[in-house]
């Protein structure tokens, strides 16, 4: 089979032939139908992850059907349609895997990153983790869903987001454009808050209520003006700075949601938090149960990003596009079509 290789932080991907594996008790081999292009692989080869493994095949956002199960794999069979994601395994008897919270196992594997992941045309998975992918979704414009779209859904409601709610979400990329539609789709109010003006029509096209563009405006102005504050804000901006910049703009009671973020440290003034009783959490992609709802609810809904599909060989350029800014518009997914 062909695979992308990432052999080492900054290092270049390179193209290269393996075996196809063959899947071993509990485990199942996918034919890859796509595999989406995440900013997190860009962090793999950039040396943001000290605990990856080298060399190994990026990428998580994994759709494809089942191609061979191992022995005891319940409820798959040959030739369905699947996804993989972000969690690649986890231990299985710590309280959180047993309480359904394997992304906060301690223990857990990431796909892509210590664990080979879907830049190659057969991948194998653990049974636990893998999906079924609801007719109703295209597979390769559903790929991004297994990560971008599970961390925006999963953010959403475990910030809270409920009908009526007025939700600000910061950034309108790959994650923050499926936020958008997520939270309009949950009959929350919605604003976006980008950093240029231009960003008003594409955020009116997916549903928003309102734009701000924060080189122009204080975002937290903008938002307590806007029917007294956001009951949540989530952060899919790749800056904590941009986050912190919106806490002032929290109505009581609000959750401040980090899915996005960078180095710098989170400063909070403490005193405005503790008389509005305002939160900030973050939220690390989700566990099986959350993929199942994540697909379900896309399904329900008709969510899927704009995509640009790519073959295996231009994916090494791709991620150098991503690495300088110039990647354009739309997620890009590696289709084996």
């Amino acid at each position: 089979m062909r695979a992308t290789l990432a052999t080492g932080v900054n290092a270049p991907l390179s193209l290269t032939e393996r075996d196809v594996p063959e899947p071993g008790p509990g485990e199942v081999l996918i034919k890859i139908t796509a595999c989406g292009v995440c900013y997190t692989d860009l962090s793999l080869v950039q040396g943001h992850f000290p605990f990856a493994r080298f060399p190994i095949i990026p990428g998580h956002e994994i759709t494809g059907t089942v191609a061979a199960l191992g022995a005891g794999v319940p409820g798959l069979s040959v030739g369905d349609a699947v996804g993989a994601q972000f969690l690649y395994d986890s231990c299985g008897h710590c309280d959180y895997c047993v309480s359904g919270e394997q992304i906060l196992c301690p223990s857990k594997r990431i796909t892509g990153i210590v664990t080979d992941g879907g830049y190659a045309e057969y991948g194998l998975f653990k049974g636990g983790y893998v999906t079924p992918l609801p007719p109703e979704l295209d597979p390769v414009a559903a790929a991004p869903l297994l990560c971008a779209g599970l961390t925006a859904f999963n953010g959403l409601r475990r910030a809270g987001a409920t009908p009526g709610s007025r939700v600000a979400v910061i950034g309108a990329g790959g994650v923050g454009e499926l936020a958008v539609r997520y939270a309009v789709a949950m009959g929350a109010r919605v604003a976006v808050i980008g950093r240029r003006a231009d960003g008003a029509a594409t955020a009116k096209e997916l549903g928003a209520d309102l734009y701000v563009a924060n080189r122009d405006t204080d975002p937290a102005e903008a938002l307590k003006a806007w029917g007294g504050g956001a009951d949540v804000i989530l952060n899919s901006a790749p800056s904590t700075e941009a986050a912190a910049a919106t806490l002032g703009g929290l109505a009581p009671d609000g959750t401040l949601v980090l899915c996005g973020y960078d180095a710098a440290p989170l400063t909070l003034p403490v005193q405005p938090m503790v008389l509005n009783r305002l939160r900030v959490m973050a939220s690390p992609s989700g566990s099986p149960h959350d993929t199942r709802d994540t697909l379900a609810f896309s399904a329900r809904h008709g969510i899927l990003p704009r995509v640009t599909p790519i073959t295996l060989d231009q994916a090494p350029e791709t991620l150098a596009a991503m690495a300088t800014g110039s990647s354009g518009g739309g997620r890009r997914v590696i289709s084996f079509g």
